[in-house]
């Protein structure tokens, strides 16, 4: 009766709550019966029920493919790029953002800087191709003009993974300042007046001021950011690749579309993509452990 009572009381607010906890009632929870058909030779024909089970054999088929720990490497490989250069920049620019007391300014640079979220990675990989061409793209031209030779950006595996961590930045760091602009403006003003007053400069205030009241929502951003370490993102990678640096440009992501959607091998893609969802889920937990021990809050 208790709980009636009170959702009864806090009626509005559980309507509120209803759309997004049906979306992932609908997108997230029942979609999941769908992991059992990567024990299955699946057939669309005989359907979830009626299809033959195998076991674990499209797992050892994985592992056993000899491009398995390519696909591994390519995957860390940008994940950890994007966790070293991407995560701290949207930090970086929200203490910097923090500091404009013009409120007109301080509002347009957040619509410039989140602008490019909402451009789709079609646009930013045809930017990316104007912009990197090895003949007419703007960058080589200004290479040239110096006196420079001209670089194959698009087509040196080399350039490939710095290619699309620089894209991310582009294109996410703005947007990536939400949250942490949010979390700075909680922070009690008492705080930096008692700092002022012990002689603390801007640089002072931040370091013992502002980051510290800011950490949880780091680690707990930072923990949600290591769980996604096996997720590249299919549109970025799949526009950016080409016949010379597939070697370095192959993920699961374009795996799973390779061999799930234009090969038909449906079963054998959900075991991979189930087998990202699992090192993921292990990553969250070792990285929240990590953070208890440390003496933080975590993720739960």
């Amino acid at each position: 009766m208790t709980m009636l009572r009170t959702m009864r009381r806090d009626l509005f607010l559980y309507l509120l709550v209803l759309p997004g906890l049906l979306f992932f009632l609908i997108f997230k929870y029942v979609p999941m019966w769908g992991v059992l058909i990567s024990f299955q030779n699946y057939s669309p024909y005989l359907g979830l029920w009626h299809s033959e089970w195998v076991g674990f054999a499209h797992f050892d088929r994985l592992f056993s493919n000899p491009d398995f720990f390519l696909l591994l490497r390519n995957t860390l490989a940008i994940n950890a790029l994007n966790l070293i250069f991407f995560f701290p920049l949207p930090i970086m620019l929200s203490l910097m953002m923090n500091e404009i007391r013009t409120r007109w300014f301080k509002g347009a640079v957040q619509s410039v800087i989140y602008l490019p979220h909402f451009l789709s990675w079609v646009v930013i990989a045809g930017i990316s191709l104007i912009m990197l061409s090895e003949s007419e793209g703007i960058v080589n031209g200004l290479i040239a003009a110096a006196g420079g030779e001209r670089i194959d950006f698009l087509t040196n595996p080399r350039y490939f993974w710095g290619v699309l961590t620089v894209q991310s930045i582009w294109k996410e760091v703005g947007w990536g300042t939400v949250i942490f602009l949010a979390a700075i403006a909680g922070v009690d003003v008492q705080l930096y007046e008692a700092a002022k007053l012990d002689g603390a400069g801007k640089l002072r205030q931040i370091w013992h001021v502002t980051l510290p009241a800011i950490r949880n929502v780091i680690i707990i951003l930072l923990i949600l950011r290591i769980g996604h370490m096996m997720d590249v993102g299919f549109e970025q990678v799949y526009l950016m690749m080409n016949g010379t640096v597939s070697e370095v440009a192959e993920v699961f992501d374009t795996y799973v579309y390779r061999a799930g959607i234009l090969q038909g091998q449906f079963s054998f893609s959900t075991a991979v993509g189930l087998f990202k969802s699992v090192v993921g889920l292990v990553l969250v937990v070792i990285a929240n452990r990590l953070s208890k021990k440390f003496g933080e809050e975590g993720l739960y």
